[in-house]
């Protein structure tokens, strides 16, 4: 994965959601509205796209390692590809990750779902 970020990594929120998909991989997620996230995939038949709840986001998943990188979904407003990125899923082993504040989102609509994340989310291009 690469980074086009509008600020420092160490100011980015880091989310942990709780739903119960989330809790067990251990999610830390970050986005940068104003930045953008590119996914590489050597081998897509090596990719998962993994589907629950509202049914409006792929949580992509590598089939070999089980490491679970980016939830993804399409914006129909903006017409694009938008995302976060699963802290876990990088090699941070020179940033200093601070601590993730817990996200609980069970409650809300499809709408409100989709409102907050085209004000979180960032850009994705997925190739």
């Amino acid at each position: 994965m690469k980074f086009s970020l509008s600020k420092p990594f160490s100011e980015l929120p880091i989310r942990a959601c709780q739903c119960s998909f989330c809790r067990k991989h251990n999610v830390r997620a970050t986005a940068d509205p104003d930045g953008e996230l590119e996914i590489s995939v050597i081998d897509k038949t090596k990719l998962s796209k993994y589907n629950m709840g509202l049914g409006v986001t792929d949580f992509l998943v590598c089939k070999e390692c089980g490491v679970y990188v980016s939830a993804v979904m399409f914006d129909e407003e903006n017409k694009q590809l938008i995302g976060n990125c699963i802290v876990n899923a990088l090699d941070l082993d020179q940033v200093e990750v601070k601590l993730s504040e817990a996200a609980h989102y069970d409650d809300e609509s499809k709408k409100s779902r989709l409102e907050r994340r085209r004000g979180r989310w960032m850009k994705v291009a997925l190739v």
